[in-house]
C-alpha cells in the first residue's frame, strides 16, 4: 500500500504515486466487460460492482474555476492545476497521460427506487440491469495524508448506464453543482467535494429547457449547450440504491454469485466508510448491527441540517442516496427562500421530496437500505429482529434530531411545540424569506419591525402583526436572556446554526449564464461568498447577496423550479 509521507502535492507525478484503487482491486469487474469491447453502448450488466470505461475527453478545455480550500485540505499546490496532466486527467484525456497506474476508469450500477417503492421500467431492459452511472466515471482513488478519496468525472461520456443519452454533463448544470458542493461543505454538512470544473467551447449538446421568463413547469425548447466535467470527490460513491442492486439480485438468486457480490459490497462500504465505529473483527452479523445504527444516526442527522439550512435534495431516490450519510447528486436542488413546508425546485419531483417531507423521504431510503441487507441474515432471526427494531425506530431518531434542531434554530433550551407550530403558520401566512427571518431573529430584535428585512410583504394587517409580537414575546421569556452580555453569547451561538448566506438559484443562473458567455468572474466571486456562509461580511456584498427573491423571479421557470439537470 503506498502512504503519503508528504504534506503538499506538488506535481502530479506525486499525486499519481498515492494511487490506490481499492474499489477495483477488491470488488468484481463485469464478466462481460473483456469480451465486449465497446463499453460506452448501452447494455445489460447482470453482474459485478464495476464497468471498466475510459472517459470520453472534452474538446479543448478550459479551467473555469478550482476549489481552493478543497485543494488546501488535500496538501494540493495550487501549480498543479497548470500541469497539463492534471488538466488531461479532470478533463477526461486519460488516455494521454504516460506513466498513469491505471489508464481506465470505472462505472457502477444501481437499482431505481422512488419514495420506497422498485421501479423497473426506468432501465431500457425492464429488468433493473441497465441502471447506473450514465455520465459519472471514477477515475482515481488515492490515500492522501492517512485518508482514502475517490475521484469521479460528472459528464465524462458514455457508459453501459447511459440508457441513449451522450453521457455529457452541460455548463449550466455543472456550474451549479461546483458551487453547491464546497456551499454545503461550508455550511457544516457532510457532502461529496468539489476538486475542478472545466468546460469546452468546441463541444456543445442539445437539452430541453425554458423559453425566457416563462411559466411553464414543463421544458418548452431544445436549447445547444457548452459540455463541462466537474469533478466530484468522496470517501467513497456507493449508495443506498447500489446495495439495492445487489439485494435485489441475491434475493432473486440471479446468479450463483449474487450473495456473495452482496455480502462484498456491504463489507466494502464498511471498509470505507465505518471502518472507524466497527471492527473489522467482528463478525458480519455484528456489523451489520452496527452499519444500520450508525447508518441512521448520520441520514438523521444530515436531513435535519439539509432543513436547518433551507436545502431541498429535489429528487431524494435511493440512487441519490450516499451509504455513507452525505449529500450526493446535486441534480434539481434548491435552497428555499420564500417560506413554504411544499417547497420542491424540481417540476418531476413531486410533493414526496418537499422540502418538510424530506425526512420521510430519507425514512423510505433507509427501509431500502435495510431491504438490501437482509439476504445476508436470513438464516438468523435473532439478528433480523434487532434489525428491525432498529428500522422501526428511525422516525423517533428522525423527530428528536429535529426538534434539537429547531432549538438551535430558535436559540431555546428545548424544543417547544406550541412556539415552534405558530410560528411555522405565522411564517407562511406573512410570506417570511427563510434564511433571512431566522438570521435577523439571531440578533435578538425587540419588536418585530427589526425582522420585516424578512418579509415579502409589510405588516399592515393588525391582527397578524398582534400574532407576532405575541410570538416574540413568548420566544423572548424561553431563551431567557437579561443582560447585553448573555444576550450577545446567544446571538453568537445562534449565528453558527443560522447562516447568512445561502446559494439562490438567482445568483447561480447569473453565474452561469455569464460562464456560457466566457465570463468565470461571477462564479469566482459566488465560490468565495458561499464558503463563508456564516461570516458578516462587506456592506457590498450583504446589499447584493442578503436579499430576498426579486419580484418579477417569482415563478419563472429556471430559477423558480427547475428540470432534472442534465
Amino acid at each position: 500500500m503506498k502512504k503519503n509521507t508528504n504534506k503538499n502535492i506538488e506535481t502530479f507525478e506525486e499525486l499519481e504515486k498515492l494511487a490506490n484503487y481499492s474499489f477495483v482491486e477488491k470488488l468484481n469487474s463485469d464478466p462481460d466487460a473483456k469480451f465486449n469491447g465497446d463499453n460506452k453502448s448501452p447494455r445489460e450488466v447482470f453482474s459485478g460492482h464495476y464497468v471498466p470505461v475510459s472517459p470520453t475527453a472534452i474538446k479543448e478545455p478550459i479551467y473555469i474555476s478550482h476549489s481552493v480550500n478543497f485543494f488546501k485540505e488535500l496538501g494540493f499546490s495550487e501549480s498543479l492545476i497548470k500541469s497539463d496532466d492534471f488538466i488531461k486527467m479532470f478533463s477526461g484525456d486519460m488516455s494521454n497521460i504516460s506513466n498513469l497506474t491505471q489508464n481506465t476508469g470505472w462505472a457502477t450500477g444501481y437499482a431505481l427506487s422512488i419514495y420506497g417503492t422498485e421501479y423497473y421500467a426506468q432501465c431500457p431492459f425492464q429488468t433493473g440491469n441497465g441502471y447506473g452511472d450514465g455520465r459519472a466515471i471514477s477515475i482515481f482513488e488515492a490515500l492522501i495524508n492517512g485518508k482514502r478519496w475517490e475521484f469521479q468525472l460528472k459528464g465524462a461520456g458514455k457508459t453501459p448506464y447511459c440508457r441513449g443519452a451522450d453521457g455529457r454533463a452541460v455548463l449550466r448544470s455543472s456550474v451549479r453543482e461546483f458551487l453547491a458542493q464546497e456551499h454545503i461543505h461550508a455550511l457544516g454538512i457532510p457532502t461529496s467535494r468539489s476538486l475542478t470544473l472545466f468546460t469546452s467551447q468546441k463541444e456543445q449538446v442539445t437539452r430541453p429547457w425554458f423559453r425566457d421568463n416563462s411559466y411553464s413547469k414543463d421544458p418548452e425548447l431544445m436549447i445547444e449547450e457548452d459540455v463541462a466535467i466537474t469533478t466530484r470527490v468522496a470517501s467513497s460513491f456507493i449508495r443506498v440504491g447500489q446495495l439495492e442492486l445487489f439485494g435485489r439480485r441475491a434475493r432473486k438468486n440471479e446468479h450463483e454469485n449474487a450473495l456473495k457480490e452482496l455480502e462484498m459490497i456491504v463489507l466494502h462500504l464498511i471498509d470505507r466508510e465505518y471502518s472507524e465505529v466497527i471492527n473489522q473483527d467482528l463478525n458480519l452479523e455484528e456489523k451489520i448491527i452496527i452499519l444500520a445504527n450508525e447508518f441512521q444516526n448520520r441520514l438523521t442527522s444530515l436531513v435535519a441540517n439539509w432543513i436547518r439550512v433551507g436545502y431541498c435534495q429535489g429528487n431524494f431516490n435511493s440512487d441519490n442516496c450516499a451509504a455513507g450519510g452525505f449529500t450526493l447528486d446535486y441534480g434539481p436542488f434548491g435552497f428555499i427562500e420564500m417560506f413554504d413546508p411544499k417547497f420542491q425546485p424540481w417540476t418531476g419531483g413531486g410533493m414526496h421530496f418537499s422540502f418538510f417531507n424530506q425526512p420521510l423521504a430519507a425514512q423510505k431510503n433507509f427501509k431500502l437500505f435495510f431491504s438490501a441487507l437482509k439476504p445476508l441474515l436470513s438464516s438468523n432471526t435473532q439478528v433480523l429482529q434487532e434489525l428491525e427494531k432498529i428500522e422501526n425506530n428511525f422516525a423517533k431518531v428522525m423527530e428528536s434530531k429535529m426538534e434539537d434542531m429547531w432549538a438551535k434554530k430558535l436559540g431555546i433550551n428545548k424544543f417547544d411545540v406550541e412556539l415552534f407550530d405558530e410560528l411555522i403558520f405565522l411564517m407562511i401566512e406573512t410570506k417570511v424569506d427563510y434564511t433571512i427571518f431566522f438570521r435577523e431573529l439571531s440578533n435578538i430584535p425587540n419588536d418585530i419591525n427589526q425582522l420585516e428585512k424578512s418579509f415579502y410583504g409589510s405588516l399592515k394587517n393588525e391582527a397578524i402583526k398582534t400574532r407576532w409580537n405575541n410570538w416574540l414575546e413568548k420566544w423572548k421569556s424561553l431563551i431567557n436572556v437579561k443582560d447585553k452580555e448573555s444576550i450577545e453569547s446567544l446571538s453568537n451561538q445562534m449565528k453558527l446554526t443560522n447562516p447568512k448566506y445561502t446559494l439562490r438559484e438567482w445568483h447561480l443562473v447569473w453565474a452561469y449564464q455569464e460562464a456560457q458567455n466566457g465570463n468565470y468572474e461571477p462564479v469566482h466571486e459566488l465560490q468565495k461568498i458561499m464558503t463563508n456562509p456564516y461570516d458578516e461580511q462587506t456592506k457590498e456584498i450583504e446589499e447584493k447577496y442578503y436579499i430576498k427573491k426579486p419580484s418579477d423571479y417569482f415563478g419563472i421557470a429556471g430559477i423558480s423550479h427547475v428540470s432534472c439537470s442534465s
